[in-house]
């Protein structure tokens, strides 16, 4: 027997696949890339993780169907957020379904737990999550099992049902007493990791698709710095540090222009839209300007694209400031 394991990194997910894995069962742990995960590449802990658990482990690129198909039109709606919980984990589970054969696979585990969170894991969602994955009896949720109808690996002999569990609730005291007793060294922390349910990303993801439509190579641009709508409407990243820099100078965007200073200073990399007025242009190197330590009102060189700018720094960044989506 083998499965395919729906892996997020979290500690939920570890417990179900060893749970699956100490009764014999290969299983290959798949993280579904939709993009709003972590804004730094997680897969190799991600796969020590996996491997902790006795699973094989492989990322599976996503992205482009996610956004076509889901984002934004999903048949449950969004959380408090920009977050379709119960749409978003269908799509997963029909994408494992996906590859049960070429993945010569026999069923799919995930790592979810009735009641743990409000909107997605209650009994009607899980349900609702089934139905939209036009599920055919092949998905186990080997942490709550035992307080669900069975499944097929289970009525069919190929997973011992006693051996699985009966965890329900938010209260993570068994978990952590299971990861200690499965010497689980290291794993996530119990909280959200998708982007879509934090309050500042999803601020900046709605204005974003107010003004344009959103392409795979616009979501890690919103993952960083800081982000300024200017007033006829184009829109200005300025890098926080030098990490942030150097992520934004690398990154190619055929919609945005780069903007640095000219002077060999400390300063904030920036991206700009490319159809932003002169006028806008203006105030963006005055921002960037703005967020340096160099001397006010003395004329520095800015690069936008290929012009460049001999600007002033001003001594009240409010101008710009006014305009901005989230820090």
């Amino acid at each position: 027997m083998r499965a395919l394991a729906l892996f997020s990194g979290g500690l939920d997910s570890m417990i179900a696949m060893k749970l699956i894995t100490n009764q014999g069962i290969h299983v290959k742990a798949i993280n579904i890339n939709i993009g709003f995960g972590a804004t730094k590449d997680m897969s190799e802990i991600f796969r020590q993780r996996a491997y902790a658990a006795g699973a094989d482990f492989e990322v599976i690129d996503a992205r482009e169907e996610y956004l076509q198909k889901i984002l934004f039109s999903p048949k449950y709606g969004y959380g408090k957020r920009f977050n379709p919980c119960i749409d978003c984990h269908a799509f997963m589970m029909r994408k494992a379904r996906e590859l049960l054969k070429e993945k010569n696979a026999d069923f799919i585990i995930t790592g979810e737990v009735l009641g743990q969170r409000p909107m997605s894991q209650n009994s009607k969602a899980l349900k609702n999550v089934l139905e939209l994955s036009d599920d055919d009896g092949l998905i186990l949720r080997p942490m709550s099992a035992k307080l669900l109808a069975p499944t097929k690996p289970e009525i069919n002999g190929w997973v011992d049902r006693e051996k699985l569990l009966d965890i329900e609730g938010r209260d993570r005291k068994r978990q952590i007493a299971l990861a200690q007793e499965f010497g689980f060294k290291e794993y996530a922390s119990p909280g959200g990791g998708c982007l879509l349910t934090d309050v500042y990303f999803s601020a900046k993801l709605r204005d974003f698709v107010k003004y344009q439509p959103l392409h795979v190579e616009d979501i890690a641009l919103l993952k960083i710095g800081r982000h300024f709508r200017l007033k006829d409407g184009a829109k200005l990243i300025l890098g926080r540090n030098e990490t942030e820099n150097n992520i934004l100078q690398n990154l190619k965007n055929s919609v945005f222009s780069d903007m640095f200073l000219g002077d060999d200073l400390p300063a904030p990399y920036g991206k700009i839209s490319k159809n932003a007025t002169q006028e806008e242009k203006i105030l963006a190197a005055r921002g960037a300007l703005f967020y340096t330590k160099i001397e006010k009102n003395k004329p520095h060189q800015v690069q936008i694209g290929d012009e460049v700018f001999e600007i002033c720094a001003l001594e009240n960044g409010e101008v710009l400031k006014q305009y901005a989506i989230g820090v």
